[in-house]
């Protein structure tokens, strides 16, 4: 049985609205990003060649890899518009988050003109749900931003809710399916490269579930 948030419907409510409006709100500077990470990405590399493919047969991929590493990417997506902001770590802490944060995607929304932020989290503790909002307000202080920054939480248990979720599977299945990379810098560069080429033909995730659709489902629970 799927386990449901207390506040289900509390918290989802303000997600979905910002997804359906999401393209109305960029245009007044009001961006609705979705950030997350993919954590523990597989740097492995086949002991034996993998088999070419033969007429009408799937290709026969190596079953014993050597374990080179592993990185994390922290990614951004711009409900919007479709596209990726995203860049690899070697631990997933908050400070890496912060990092992301203020090297990707501040100088970002700052690049595009933003007046408001709407960052859309799960309250994975790399988020530091308890500290994440009150360090944003003194960095906004600090630095002088022009913009603001609002945290939007999605509901515990949901990460289907969260449309960067979407983008993780797409890379997981064009990109790491198979995991065959010699080192770390390969597969790091190789996920570089698969945000430049996803972005040149962004669109935005097609999206369908609304708040309507989730007040009937609970209205007859």
């Amino acid at each position: 049985m799927h386990r449901i948030d207390d506040n289900f419907v509390a918290k989802a409510t303000p997600v979905l609205k910002l997804y359906a409006q999401a393209k109305f709100l960029i245009k007044a500077g009001l961006w609705v990003v979705c950030v997350d990470e993919k954590t523990s990405i597989q740097a492995r590399e086949g002991l034996h060649p993998n088999k070419g493919a033969g007429v009408k047969q799937p290709v026969h991929f190596a079953a014993r890899y050597a374990r080179i590493g592993a990185t994390h990417l922290f990614a951004a997506l711009s409900v919007a518009d479709g596209l990726i902001y995203g860049c690899c770590r070697p631990t997933k802490t908050f400070l890496d988050f912060q990092g992301f944060l203020l090297e990707v995607l501040i100088p970002e929304a700052i690049r595009r003109g933003m007046r408001h932020i709407y960052l859309i989290l799960d309250n994975g503790s790399t988020h530091a749900p308890k500290q994440l909002q009150a360090w944003l307000i003194q960095l906004q202080k600090e630095d002088g931003w022009n913009f603001t920054v609002e945290v939007v939480w999605l509901p515990k248990y949901a990460s289907w809710l969260d449309q960067i979720e979407i983008w993780f599977s797409i890379l997981q299945r064009k990109l790491l399916t198979p995991n065959d990379f010699p080192d770390l810098n390969t597969l790091q560069q190789r996920i570089t490269d698969f945000i430049v080429r996803h972005n040149d033909s962004a669109q935005p995730i097609k999206w369908s579930y609304t708040v309507a659709q989730m007040m009937e489902k609970f209205a007859t629970n």
